[in-house]
């Protein structure tokens, strides 16, 4: 009898047994969603259940879904461990091979020669491999994911938001013996948006800083990289205001952070380029829900700010911003300004672009 999702409590099948530790007789899981991070991380988890690492990864096999057929599957499936109880087999893309897309969603079902009888295989193979089915973000329609659901151990795994965000992001830092505030969750959350790789780095950064005591907003503010550029925006917000003391306030705060007048001419730039391609968006008027997408933006927050920022602003102005920053950029590498730095010319070019504008 073929046991799924075993429990030690079962009286109906033989567990096997690693260093003394129960596994799950489970042969085939299915992971899949728009979070990287946590693919990584839920596929590290069936790793660490499987026993010795060097031994597991000797035995492990990774096969590319996308042009791979039936047969080969099987034959890598049903190859045996060398000195260890699992093989374990990773195939990433197989089931977004025959993903619907939108338009095609009436269409016939892609032919895949050989894989209507991968359900019948995996009844039968081998109890010694552990398959992996590795995917992005699927359809609960897609034929394949029906078919094998009943057969497998599915994880979905989404993209965290909200509450569920901040509760992942305090048990990340509880994991590491340490505490956040909830204003400097809320921080961290803006500045850095859903991205759980960043956050994961930008939270052991904190709780190494912490030291044992509670991270506060403050320590947010002063290490997390993303609040740096949360400033280069405000920036950006006070010389599309043409409020020049608040631009310069904060160019000056930026410089005294250490951000060198190159570096600072960077960000601005980048930041201008990012709204005028936000406003061609919105001119095209193409689905404003993928302008994170297309500009490669992660945080809700600077998406938010890029968003507004194209809306109030005339594609005019902003073209006409963008040149006298590429002015600027030839004027600190040409060195047009005998003995300055850089420092000079951003004070000249933030007190030109908050001239009153039509």
């Amino acid at each position: 009898m073929r046991c799924y999702n075993y429990t030690p409590a079962s009286q109906h099948c033989n567990p096997l047994t690693i260093q003394g530790q129960y596994l799950e007789a489970i042969l085939l899981y299915i992971l899949y969603g728009e979070d990287d991070f946590s693919l990584k991380e839920a596929l590290a988890e069936i790793k660490e259940g499987l026993g010795d690492k060097e031994l597991l990864a000797t035995n492990t096999t990774l096969l590319q879904g996308q042009n791979l057929t039936l047969q080969q599957l099987i034959i890598t499936c049903d190859t045996l461990p060398f000195l260890a109880p699992k093989r374990l087999v990773i195939v990433d893309g197989l089931l977004s091979r025959i993903e619907p897309q939108d338009k095609e969603k009436h269409a016939p079902k892609p032919k895949d020669s050989g894989w209507q009888s991968f359900r019948e295989y995996i009844n039968r193979m081998s109890e010694s491999t552990v398959l992996v089915l590795v995917d992005s973000e699927l359809k609960k329609s897609n034929s394949m994911l029906v078919e094998l659901a009943p057969l497998a151990k599915v994880r979905e795994l989404k993209s965290l938001k909200g509450d569920r965000l901040r509760n992942w992001m305090q048990s990340r830092a509880k994991n590491l013996e340490c505490d956040i505030s909830p204003p400097a969750l809320k921080l961290l959350s803006e500045l850095v948006g859903g991205n759980l790789g960043l956050l994961s780095i930008e939270i052991d950064k904190l709780c190494l800083y912490a030291q044992g005591r509670r991270v506060e907003e403050n320590d947010v503010k002063s290490l997390v990289a993303y609040a740096q550029e949360t400033n280069v925006f405000n920036m950006v917000d006070a010389i599309l205001e043409c409020n020049a003391s608040k631009a310069t306030r904060l160019l000056h705060l930026l410089e005294d952070e250490g951000a060198a007048p190159p570096y600072l001419l960077f960000m601005i730039t980048r930041q201008l380029r990012m709204v005028i391609q936000a406003k061609d968006i919105l001119q095209q008027k193409h689905a404003s829900a993928d302008m994170g997408h297309s500009l490669g933006i992660t945080s809700e927050y600077v998406l938010q700010k890029v968003r507004e920022q194209a809306r109030t602003h005339s594609m005019e102005q902003l073209k006409a911003i963008y040149r006298k920053l590429l002015d600027t950029d030839i004027s600190i590498k040409t060195g047009k300004i005998k003995g300055d730095r850089g420092e000079l010319a951003l004070d000249l070019l933030v007190c030109e672009l908050c001239e009153e504008r039509p």
